[in-house]
């Protein structure tokens, strides 16, 4: 499923132009995600290699970065992600930059998959935003909520949890569904059209958390194989 760029018709999506506006603005009256569109400098891909191969997800610090033997292209990237580091701190949160060859999936498939590369909501038990930024490699990618339809509300899928609870649908049964997460992953509809999240783009998303007063931002992270570039994102 190819995601499509970000539209420009699409009402839950703003578009702000700093990282004030980004803070400040408040996710209400249906939007629930922000984007401040960057074209960045810097080569990031050069990052990438210095950082050399690797496996899984490696965290990075700004003193690995700082050391490593790069152009001016690529001490122009790393400066990037440090300030988008900072700026975040600055706001009271508390950002990861990671490289990530491959995310680890399911050891066990059940009836509804609930690794990142499933369209999700994430949550929170208080008010809280999802902050990201995809710097190389493949981007992040967006679900409309009208073009998606949660997992545990399709009859098949509710019938096949029911067996693995082994109960009735009942009260404990929406528990057991929210204690595994299987209440927060969506399947997007037939007609559905993915969003991508794009390079360098730094996103404020709706999690959903009790009392939020817009629908969640439905996201995953891309389809990766072995072989494909490592990404750099930024998340919170």
């Amino acid at each position: 499923m190819t995601p499509f760029p970000l539209p420009a018709d699409y009402a839950r999506i703003r578009r702000v132009r700093s990282f004030e506006e980004l803070v400040t603005t408040p996710l209400a009256e249906g939007v629930n995600a922000l984007c401040w569109e960057r074209a960045l400098t810097g080569d990031f891909g050069e990052v990438v290699a210095r950082l050399g191969e690797g496996e899984g997800i490696m965290p990075l610090d700004e003193a690995q970065l700082l050391v490593l033997p790069v152009s001016a292209a690529g001490r122009a990237a790393i400066k990037v992600m440090l300030d988008d580091l900072r700026r975040l701190r600055e706001h009271g949160l508390v950002p990861e930059l990671n490289c990530i060859h491959l995310y680890p999936r399911d050891e066990e498939p059940g009836p509804v998959p609930t690794d990142v590369y499933s369209f999700h909501a994430d949550s929170a038990t208080v008010e809280a935003d999802t902050y990201l930024c995809t710097y190389h490699g493949a981007a992040s990618e967006g679900l409309r909520n009208d073009e998606a339809r949660r997992r545990v509300d399709i009859p098949e899928t509710r019938a096949e949890l029911l067996q693995v609870y082994g109960g009735v649908d009942d009260a404990a049964f929406g528990e057991f569904l929210s204690e595994h997460c299987y209440d927060l992953h969506y399947a997007p509809l037939p007609q559905a059209r993915p969003i991508s999240f794009g390079l360098g783009h730094l996103w404020r998303i709706a999690t959903e958390w009790p009392g939020c007063p817009v629908p969640p931002c439905l996201h995953r992270a891309p389809e990766t194989v072995p072989g494909d570039p490592a990404r750099l994102l930024l998340i919170s």
